[in-house]
């Protein structure tokens, strides 16, 4: 059996004059690296992360101080999302000389309107292909990105470049058919989200990305896979369906560094104009978190709430 993948995107913390505050952004990448085993970090890849409120040169910085950050513990991957295909070339360029392992790379929205075709799709990717010699993975996510069928997901995992999939879908009817037809066929390895994850194991899928702290109830699922107790790792999957799903509606990146400040690993709130979670929403999260894997963490962090 092939590991499973366990890529973690790290949120971007924030200082009060919203420049990205290094020594917090190192403890949190401790976290993900050495206590919850990421076996891979993501650098400014996807919204979540916050990157697209950054100017070209702080969003480099970043990729810049996750690198160093992880230290070579793990490899790193750099997202290069961006409207512009020269801008996204520029980016895999900058990911290569700081010793980026892969690059990620949103499947584009038609900056002119409409959906894409698997033309158009294609064509984006082997052009950013020829530009790099770094793996691509392809990061599927309906909104910011493309909503991409079926039928062009497998073209794209097809290409000699494209050695990773990003999955945003919930959808076990797509996951199920695409881990068949790209990961089993060899052409990727395929990775879905925290919710589908144990799902994703069993079906024979190479694993999921998240962002923390969802990545430590990940890796216990993982662990438990591993270990045959499937009952245990049905168990910690199973915290997946209440966290974050309760405080989806105020956005995933809320939420999660919500989380982040309550276990003991600061991320800071939301860039501006979006809101933190009010006092009384940390305190329905804590008095969840007392039941399920983050409860030694709240046991030795002062209450939020």
């Amino acid at each position: 059996m092939r590991t499973p993948e366990l890529i973690v995107a790290p949120l971007t913390p924030f200082t009060a004059d919203l420049a990205v505050d290094g020594p917090s952004l190192k403890r949190q990448i401790d976290y993900i690296v050495d206590e919850c085993r990421a076996t891979m970090v993501v650098a400014a890849g996807v919204e979540t992360q916050e990157y697209t409120y950054l100017s070209m040169e702080e969003r480099e910085a970043l990729i810049r101080q996750t690198i160093e950050y992880v230290d070579g513990r793990v490899p790193v991957m750099v997202g290069v999302s961006h409207a512009s295909w020269r801008t996204s070339v520029r980016l895999a360029h900058f990911a290569e000389k700081h010793g980026a392992a892969a690059v990620q790379l949103l499947a584009p929205l038609r900056p002119f309107a409409g959906p894409p075709t698997q033309a158009d799709l294609v064509a984006c990717f082997e052009g950013v292909g020829r530009e790099t010699g770094l793996p691509i993975t392809l990061y599927l996510n309906p909104g910011p990105g493309a909503d991409v069928s079926i039928a062009d997901t497998i073209a794209l995992a097809r290409l000699p470049c494209v050695k990773l999939i990003k999955e945003s879908s919930r959808d076990l009817s797509r996951v199920g058919r695409l881990i068949v037809e790209i990961d089993h066929a060899g052409h990727a390895r395929y990775m879905t989200t925290m919710q589908m994850l144990l799902a994703t194991l069993e079906l024979g899928g190479s694993g999921a990305t998240m962002p923390p702290p969802g990545c430590e109830i990940a890796r216990h699922v993982i662990d438990a896979f591993l270990a045959k107790d499937f009952e245990k790792a049905a168990a910690f999957q199973l915290q997946f369906a209440l966290f974050p799903a309760r405080w989806m509606h105020r956005g995933l990146a809320p939420a999660m560094k919500a989380a982040m400040n309550l276990i003991g690993v600061p991320a800071g709130e939301p860039y501006p104009p979006y809101a933190p979670l009010s006092r009384e929403e940390v305190a329905a999260m804590e008095d969840l978190f007392r039941g399920n894997a983050f409860a030694p963490r709240l046991a030795r962090t002062p209450s939020a709430s």
